[in-house]
């Protein structure tokens, strides 16, 4: 019986390859493109799209604007309701922006818990789905384009951002000097026709601590709570935003808000400055 030699078996292996590189070369002439064998490819299913800064802004602009659209005015104001421009500057949108990034960049850099494409899709699912005002979200979806990536980066990522970090309690005073998202593809979730159901309730997300005698006032795009008491803390100095359209609740800024301190007959007190005036 008859080895083969070694010499043999490369000797084909060689004219084989050499053939395989000959295809390939006359392939990438006639076509512009290599055979499927020789080329690496990236799931198709997958985005490799970004959003700059600027794009951020100009979503986060679209957004505002509907929330101010279904801001009451008030009757007693003679003036007519001014545009969203007037009243919001670049500067407080451009700052928005930074904040949800800045939260986003801690998340990964303090905890390691960078946000996930799961978690941003999960995060458009409950909107959907716990929604009470599901044709003002209807409302957001269609400026943004009905376009699952730009919700996802544009509303679901502030919303998540600041849930979390709320959770974890700290945040990066950097701005990221690169803004990019994940490879993926988001699915736009499909919204219901009813909202609010009357007289029932529903366990929300990252509500403010328990209280009463608190100041409740409806915008007519949000429910804002502030101040009261309980009998963990005494009096509280804080407060929060129900967006009923997304469903979530954000811890309001206390920066230069007005203190309170409990009458002896138990009734809230608020003092402010001059600026402020008497609530």
């Amino acid at each position: 019986m008859q080895k083969k030699s070694p010499l043999n078996s490369a000797s084909v292996s060689g004219r084989a390859l050499l053939i395989l590189l000959v295809c390939a070369g006359a392939c990438l002439i006639v076509t512009g493109t290599l055979p499927a064998f020789f080329r690496s490819e990236a799931p198709a299913n997958l985005s490799q799209r970004t959003l700059s800064f600027a794009e951020r802004v100009a979503y986060q602009h679209a957004i505002e604007d509907v929330y101010w659209r279904h801001r009451i005015w008030p009757k007693e104001r003679p003036d007519p309701k001014p545009s969203l421009d007037a009243v919001m500057s670049q500067a407080q949108l451009e700052k928005k922006v930074t904040d949800y990034l800045r939260k986003s960049q801690a998340l990964e850099d303090y905890w390691r818990r960078p946000l996930r494409a799961e978690q941003l899709q999960a995060e458009m699912d409950r909107m959907a789905k716990h929604t009470r005002q599901p044709e003002v979200l209807r409302e957001l979806f269609d400026v943004l384009g009905n376009d699952p990536f730009v919700i996802a980066e544009c509303l679901a990522r502030p919303a998540l951002a600041d849930r979390l970090l709320t959770k974890w309690c700290a945040y990066d005073k950097r701005v990221p000097s690169l803004v990019s998202a994940p490879n993926v593809n988001y699915k736009l979730p499909v919204l219901p026709d009813g909202g609010c159901v009357d007289n029932t309730w529903t366990a929300t997300a990252a509500p403010p601590d328990p209280r009463e005698g608190h100041t409740a006032v409806w915008t007519g795009s949000e429910m804002i709570v502030w101040g009261g008491a309980n009998s963990t803390s005494g009096v509280l100095n804080t407060g929060g935003k129900y967006n009923p359209s997304t469903d979530i609740w954000t811890p309001t800024n206390t920066a230069s808000a007005p203190s309170c301190a409990i009458r002896s007959h138990g009734d809230l007190d608020w003092k402010s400055d001059d600026r402020l005036g008497r609530k």
